[in-house]
C-alpha cells in the first residue's frame, strides 16, 4: 500500500501566507489534554520536534456510538510559524492506521493537519475483518470518522491557536481520493478545496469489479502468466506509440487478440482463448446485464510494469494469485462487509446478483453523488487526478465521475478540473513523470482565483530529469510557435 501515499511527498510545499500575528499559542499544548470535545477525549498531546521545527501532536479517541472507536490524530506546527491553513488527509485501502510521520512532516512545514484510521485498529490496509458484526464501525469507515476528524481538528486549532484556519482542504488518494469527493458532497462547507486522486469513488462497483476479474482469471487455463504481460506490454507500447509508455491513451487501440495463439499451440508469447477472455475481460471492464459497461477497465500500457498488474490483478504467479491486491480486496469485501462470513469464496458469488447485494452498503460507503452544487456555491475547488495506467482502480472510472458532474450541473471547469496522467500507476509510479504539487496548485486556485491550466509532472524512473505536459480533461496538450505548449479543448464528448 505504499504507493497510495507516493504523491504526499509533494504536499505542502507552499507556505505563501504569512503567519497569524500571535506569536505563542493561546493554549499550551500539553493543556489540550484538558479540552472538551463532543464524544471524544483527547488521549495525548505532547510537543515533538521534526527536524528544526516544534509540532504538537495530538491523539484524540472518538466514540460517537456505542460501538464506534475511532482514533485521530492533529499535529500542529508552532503558531508564529503556521501558515493559516488545515489540511485533513485521507486513508487508503481498508485504513485501520495513521501514518503520523506524514503529518509531523507537513505540521514541520507549516501546516494544520489531521488523519483518522476510519474507526479500526489494523496494521494490514487489506484487512476487513473488523467489518463482521460491527455496523457501526462500516458507518464510521464510510463517512462518520471523517467528519469527526474535521470537527475536532477545527475546535483543536481554534483552542492552540486562539482562532481558525483562513483556508480549510482535504487531500486523498485511492481510498482517500473517495473520501474527499465524499467530503465534498455530504459537507459541503467544511473544505474551501478537495484534492482526489485516483477516487475509489465507486467502492460497491469497484471491489465487484474486482470479483468479476478474480473470477475471470480463475477460470481453467486463463491465469495470465509473468511472460503473458510481458507480451501485452510490448504490444500494446509498439503499437500505441512506442515510447516508454502510452502517451495519448485515448487514441490506444489495442485488441489482445492480435497477440492470440495459432491453433493448437501454446507458448509464452501468445494467448490462448482461455487468456485471451481474461485479457478482454480486464481492459473491457464489468458488464451489466444488458451488456453496458457497469465498470471500466484496464487500460492498456503498464501491464509489466513493477507494482503494476502482478502487484495489484494476477499476484506474482498462479500459486501466489491470491496475494494480488484486488482477490484480498474482493475476498474481503464480500466476506466480510457484505456476506459476514469470514469464510466466503468470492469465486463463488453471483456477479449479476451484487447490485442488490451490495445496495445498502452502497448508501454508506459509495460517494457517487454528482451533484456538488453546494460545494461549489461554497466557493469550493476540486481537482481531480488519475494515473491512466491506473492497476488498481481503472482510470475511466474518474473519467464517468466527471462526466456526470457535467451532465448534472452543466459546464463545471469553474470549480472541478480533472487531470489524466499518461504511464502513471496507482497515486504514483509507473514508467512516466508523474509527480505534481497537486495541494500548491489548488491553494493558488482558491485563495488566488488562478484556476489550473497546463501543468508540469515530473520525476519518472532513472537518473535523467524529464517532464511531461497535463492538460485538464479533456483538453490536449499542443505546441505553439509564439506562446509554447498550451491546452486545446476538442468538442465535449460528455
Amino acid at each position: 500500500m505504499r504507493m497510495v501515499w507516493i504523491w504526499l511527498a509533494a504536499l505542502g510545499a507552499s507556505l505563501s501566507l504569512a503567519a497569524p500575528e500571535a506569536a505563542r499559542a493561546a493554549t499550551a499544548c500539553s493543556d489540550l489534554k484538558a479540552l472538551a470535545l463532543p464524544h471524544a477525549t483527547v488521549t495525548d498531546a505532547a510537543e515533538t520536534t521534526s527536524g528544526a521545527a516544534t509540532v504538537c501532536r495530538v491523539r484524540v479517541t472518538s466514540r460517537p456510538t456505542a460501538d464506534s472507536d475511532i482514533r485521530i490524530e492533529v499535529d500542529l506546527p508552532a503558531v508564529a510559524a503556521w501558515n493559516g491553513r488545515f489540511v485533513q488527509l485521507g486513508n487508503g485501502g481498508f485504513a485501520g492506521s495513521i501514518l503520523s510521520a506524514r503529518l509531523t512532516a507537513m505540521a514541520a512545514r507549516g501546516y494544520a493537519v489531521a488523519a483518522t484510521d476510519d474507526g479500526h485498529q489494523t496494521a494490514i490496509g487489506t484487512d476487513a475483518g473488523w467489518a463482521v458484526g460491527h455496523p457501526e464501525k462500516v458507518v464510521d469507515f464510510g463517512w462518520r470518522a471523517l467528519k469527526e476528524t474535521t470537527d475536532t481538528a477545527k475546535a483543536l486549532i481554534r483552542a492552540y491557536a486562539g482562532g481558525p484556519a483562513k483556508w480549510s482542504y482535504f487531500a486523498g488518494c485511492s481510498d482517500g481520493g473517495r473520501e474527499a469527493l465524499m467530503e465534498a458532497q455530504r459537507y459541503p462547507t467544511d473544505f474551501d478545496g478537495v484534492i482526489a486522486g485516483a477516487p475509489a469513488y465507486n467502492f460497491t462497483g469497484l471491489l465487484t469489479l474486482a470479483a468479476y476479474d478474480l473470477q475471470a482469471l480463475n477460470k481453467p487455463g486463463a491465469y495470465l502468466t509473468t511472460d503473458t504481460l510481458k507480451a501485452l506490454e510490448s504490444a500494446v507500447l509498439a503499437g500505441c506509440g512506442g515510447g516508454r509508455y502510452v502517451a495519448d491513451p485515448e487514441s490506444c487501440r489495442f485488441d489482445p487478440a492480435s497477440l492470440a495463439c495459432p491453433p493448437g499451440e501454446d507458448h509464452p508469447t501468445c494467448l490462448t482463448a482461455p487468456q485471451l477472455a481474461a485479457a478482454r475481460a480486464l481492459y473491457d471492464g464489468l458488464p451489466s446485464a444488458s451488456g453496458k459497461i457497469r465498470y471500466p477497465g484496464y487500460s492498456p500500457g503498464a501491464e509489466a510494469e513493477p507494482g503494476s498488474w502482478s502487484t495489484w490483478i494476477t499476484g506474482p504467479d498462479q500459486a501466489n494469485a491470491g496475494k494480488a491486491l484486488i482477490a484480498q480486496f474482493g475476498g474481503g469485501f464480500f466476506a466480510d462487509f457484505v456476506f459476514q462470513d469470514p469464510t466466503y469464496d468470492v469465486r463463488t458469488l453471483d456477479i449479476a446478483k451484487a447490485p442488490g447485494l451490495t445496495a445498502k452498503l452502497a448508501a454508506i460507503l459509495d460517494s457517487t453523488n454528482p451533484d456538488l452544487s453546494a460545494f461549489r456555491a461554497h466557493g469550493g475547488k476540486l481537482i481531480q487526478f488519475h494515473g491512466w495506467n491506473d492497476p488498481a482502480i481503472p482510470a475511466r472510472g474518474s473519467i464517468v465521475y466527471y462526466e456526470d458532474v457535467r451532465r448534472t450541473m452543466g459546464e463545471s471547469g469553474d470549480f472541478h478540473r480533472l487531470y489524466m496522467i499518461p504511464g502513471m500507476l496507482h497515486c504514483g509510479g509507473g514508467a512516466s513523470p508523474s509527480t505534481v504539487d497537486w495541494q500548491s496548485l489548488l491553494e493558488t486556485w482558491r485563495e488566488q482565483d488562478q484556476a489550473p491550466e497546463l501543468v508540469t509532472a515530473t520525476g519518472g524512473p532513472g537518473a535523467a530529469a524529464r517532464t511531461q505536459t497535463l492538460c485538464p480533461y479533456p483538453s490536449r496538450s499542443v505546441a505553439d510557435a509564439d506562446r509554447g505548449p498550451r491546452c486545446v479543448t476538442p468538442a465535449h464528448k460528455g
